[in-house]
């Protein structure tokens, strides 16, 4: 897939209030600090269409753009940082969950994983909630060219075991490096492949 066309749509803590559903959604999430932003910069050949936060993890916002007028990416808010409330936290948490179950249109998600660092629980609790929620979702590696490869290695064979514990199916993985561009074909090949999928489908 090439990105001809990436514009930015509008930033809400409304599900009843996003932009109509009625093109084929795919929703980025991890934990504050993964790298996010960067990545999405990177698969849209944009170098600031998704804004770093000064201040991470603040803000508790379903951030939606437009791709090529076929699709939508949408960037939520990160999670796990530690100087947000217990109160925001928990709304976090409402809109989140308001969010899958309810936007018709969510075909998949994305979970960014940091490859630097062995399974967080944080990130299991979440992967295994999106199970109970029945969400389809991917796992993604960032930033592996800031690791060697027999460390990553090591850190993938550990979260396979991690996720086999719950999973009896493991699901997709991408490993990627937004600063080399690797993996940005992987990711949006299957995003690709799944959009056509859905040509004739009316949401």
């Amino acid at each position: 897939m090439i990105i001809r066309k990436a514009s930015f749509l509008q930033s809400n803590t409304k599900v009843d209030k996003l932009p109509s559903a009625n093109k084929p959604e795919y929703a980025f999430i991890g934990r504050s600090n993964v790298g996010k932003s960067s990545l999405i910069n990177m698969l849209t050949n944009r170098k600031q269409l998704a804004k770093t936060s000064s201040t991470p993890g603040k803000t508790i916002t379903i951030n939606h753009f437009l791709i090529n007028n076929e699709w939508y990416l949408v960037d939520l808010p990160g999670y796990g940082f530690a100087q947000r409330s217990k109160k925001d936290r928990e709304a976090w948490k409402i809109m989140l969950d308001n969010y899958i179950k309810n936007r018709k249109n969510l075909v998949s998600m994305f979970v960014l994983v940091d490859s630097r660092i062995e399974p967080q629980k944080i990130d299991l609790e979440f992967i295994n909630h999106l199970g109970e929620l029945q969400m389809p979702f991917s796992i993604i590696f960032t930033k592996v060219d800031k690791i060697k490869e027999l460390e990553f290695q090591r850190n993938l064979q550990v979260y396979k075991e991690k996720l086999a514990e719950e999973w009896e199916e493991m699901p997709n993985i991408f490993i990627t490096s937004s600063e080399k561009e690797v993996g940005k074909d992987d990711v949006l090949n299957y995003i690709d492949n799944l959009n056509n999928e859905l040509r004739n489908v009316t949401f």
